[in-house]
């Protein structure tokens, strides 16, 4: 029997349920269910899931339970976006479908979403458009959120979700005062003001495209603008047409728009704001066309399960957050020889270190990029700019990594220079004891690796661990140039890591 996968979004206004299975390389749906719940309806109002919506989910869960059974789903995923990702109290929520129906749900965030689509993008369009030789704005409109990446060249160099879905827009429709039209301007003015930032964000990068990923509307756009059909659900939507739309509903009421264009009442009264998202994005763009992408974040997930999508090395987690955090450096300035030279050593005395530190390999991820980052809160002030890294990096939204690991990052990046971690460092004792831990040790590593560039100069031409030494760890390095300046930091700042390991660590030097 072909492996069946199947796909449970908890998304902010509906549940899904889509299972597959592969036939000739490609995915055969074998079923779609849709039950709309208002999970996200009181997120948006009071920050919390509420009780009702929380029991309607788990009796729909019960029932898509039944469906996988029905079915023989070998593989399964169950995700949640926005609204389980905003909510203050969504682990209470897990929690109570985790208790109640067995089911592990997997909060994704914007970084997930946008991984997801591009893979399925990249390979569904490889063909037909070359996705990552271009630098596209990737637009994934949700009910609450709008998910959004810039790919420059195939890397991400930013992945954010910005409060415009639809159904939020709604929201604030009904809080404003004053005539439809009127209304309907402000709306727009606002969806203007939040995603204005790409271009203060991105002033020196030309979006060639922006592509977005609609599973919605689409249909009415053609409809209502005029466009043709285009017999594909990957197609673009010329500046024109976009506005014909808007100008068609500008002035109308939901009811009217039901009538006149045949709208189901699901999306009359959120088409408005979705015809304003599109208008505004090809405006911020400064694109002539948009590109409308059928499909939903459901549909990529169960593709890139049941087809095992995987982008190249070059395009993988580690290598987008890589080319994220690059980009960030730039933005502000940091001095990228340095935090370059101090990734490298810190990766040198990772690998020589990590099972003598109880260390994983995948804890490497978060130490290069600390390297990276430590030194961000330059841009702020030299005074305490430690201090100023830990907060900023806090703030950062990385690609796919959790709020959990951005602490981690930036705790560690804190611990760089002067200061270990103390009981008063509120984002240190915020964490679990074992990932504070963890960050006493890649901190320990940081600190050596950074001393070793104090002068910013970069003089370590090759560093050796040298194995032959069973007492105590030596590192044999050849260096140019004044080396005095870093053996003093170094001697300084190595006594942590020594404690950790339980060793002396020495210093050889072989200048030039």
């Amino acid at each position: 029997m072909a492996v069946r996968v199947g796909i449970i979004d908890i998304g902010t206004s509906s549940i899904k349920i889509i299972i597959g299975e592969v036939v000739k390389d490609r995915i055969h749906v074998l079923e779609y269910l849709k039950n709309l719940v208002p999970v996200g309806k009181d997120v948006f109002y009071r920050s919390r899931i509420s009780p009702e919506a929380t029991k309607q989910t788990v009796a729909i869960l019960e029932k898509y339970k039944k469906v996988i059974k029905e079915f023989d789903v070998t593989t399964l995923k169950v995700i949640a976006t926005t609204a389980a990702r905003e909510a203050e109290n969504n682990d209470i929520f897990l929690d109570t479908i985790f208790r109640l129906t067995g089911l592990n749900v997997e909060v994704l965030t914007a970084g997930d979403v946008i991984y997801f689509l591009d893979a399925y993008l990249y390979n569904e369009l490889k063909e037909r458009y070359p996705i990552h030789s271009k630098n596209v704005l990737i637009v994934e409109l949700g009910s609450g959120n709008v998910d959004i990446s810039l790919l420059e060249k195939g890397f991400t160099v930013m992945s954010v979700g910005l409060p415009l879905g639809p159904l939020r827009l709604r929201q604030l429709t009904a809080k404003l005062e004053g005539s439809t039209a009127d209304v309907n301007e402000a709306v727009e003015q606002y969806v203007g003001k939040e995603i204005g930032f790409i271009k203060r964000y991105f002033p020196d990068i030309k979006i060639d495209d922006v592509i977005m990923i609609d599973e919605n509307y689409s249909e009415y756009l053609r409809h209502i603008s005029g466009l043709p059909d285009p017999g594909t659900k990957f197609f673009p939507v010329a500046k024109g047409y976009a506005e014909k739309m808007l100008l068609e509903l500008h002035d109308r009421t939901p009811d009217e728009i039901a009538g006149d264009y045949k709208v189901s009442p699901e999306y009359s009264d959120t088409i408005t704001a979705f015809s304003t998202i599109i208008n505004s994005f090809i405006k911020i763009a400064e694109v002539e066309q948009i590109y409308m992408f059928e499909a939903s974040l459901s549909e990529a997930i169960l593709a890139n399960i049941a087809l095992d999508y995987e982008l190249s090395s070059k395009y993988n987690k580690s290598g987008q957050l890589l080319s994220l955090v690059r980009f960030i450096c730039k933005k502000f300035n940091v001095d990228r020889m340095h935090s370059e030279h101090v990734a490298m050593i810190a990766e040198v005395f990772f690998e020589n270190l990590r099972e003598q530190m109880g260390l994983k390999k995948s804890d490497l991820l978060y130490l290069t990029l600390s390297a990276y980052l430590h030194d961000i809160g330059m841009s702020v002030s030299n005074r305490s700019h430690h201090k100023h890294s830990e907060y900023m990096i806090n703030a950062l939204n990385l690609f796919r990594l959790t709020d959990e690991e951005i602490k981690i990052i930036a705790c560690v990046a804190r611990y760089h220079r002067k200061s270990t971690p103390q009981d008063s460092h509120l984002l240190f004792k915020s964490l679990p004891l074992g990932k504070q831990i963890l960050v006493q040790k890649l901190s320990a590593i940081l600190r050596v690796a950074n001393s070793l560039d104090s002068s910013h100069r970069q003089k370590i031409e090759t560093i050796e661990f040298n194995k032959g030494h069973r007492e105590h760890p030596v590192i044999n390095l050849k260096v140019k140039d004044n080396f005095i300046f870093e053996k003093h930091e170094f001697y300084e700042k190595v006594m942590v890591l020594e404690e950790i390991i339980g060793n002396k660590i020495i210093l050889k030097i072989q200048a030039d």
